[in-house]
C-alpha cells in the first residue's frame, strides 16, 4: 500500500484549502498541482488543480479507506490519469516509468482495461 494520497481541488477553491491548512503543513506549488507533507509523517498528499482531472471527482464513488469514508477515483479514471503522468515529457524518466509500472499492474489485475491504453503504451510494458 502507498502512503501517496492524490486528491482533486478545483483550482478557484485552492485558497479555501490554504485557509484551512494547519500551520505546520508544508506546500510545494506545482505548474497543476500541489505537494503537502507535514515533518514526522510519511503521508504525501497531492493536489492536483490540472482541470482535466476534474470530470474524476464527478464519478467517483465513496470508499472506506483506512477508516475514513473517502470519494475514491474509478479505475478507469485512475488509469487514465497514469496514461497522462507516462507521456508528460516534463516528468522525470524515473516517474514516468513509475506510472508504466502502474499501469501494467492495473492491467495485469483487470486485463480488460487493455483496450484503453494507446498502443505506443502498450509497446513499453513489459
Amino acid at each position: 500500500m502507498s502512503l501517496d494520497l492524490e486528491v482533486v481541488i478545483a483550482a478557484d477553491q485552492l485558497s479555501l484549502f490554504d485557509s484551512i491548512r494547519p500551520a505546520d503543513f508544508k506546500v510545494e506549488p506545482f505548474e497543476h498541482s500541489v505537494n503537502v507533507s507535514v515533518a514526522g509523517s510519511d503521508l504525501r498528499i497531492q493536489i492536483q488543480t490540472n482541470p482535466r482531472y476534474v470530470p474524476f471527482v464527478d464519478r467517483a464513488s465513496k470508499r472506506s479507506i483506512l477508516g475514513l469514508v473517502l470519494p475514491v477515483a474509478r479505475l478507469e479514471d485512475v488509469l487514465q490519469g497514469k496514461i497522462w503522468a507516462a507521456v508528460d515529457e516534463r516528468r522525470s524518466g524515473s516517474k514516468r516509468q513509475k506510472d508504466l509500472a502502474d499501469i501494467a499492474r492495473i492491467l495485469e489485475a483487470y486485463p480488460s482495461l487493455r483496450d484503453r491504453v494507446p498502443p505506443d503504451i502498450l509497446a513499453r510494458l513489459a
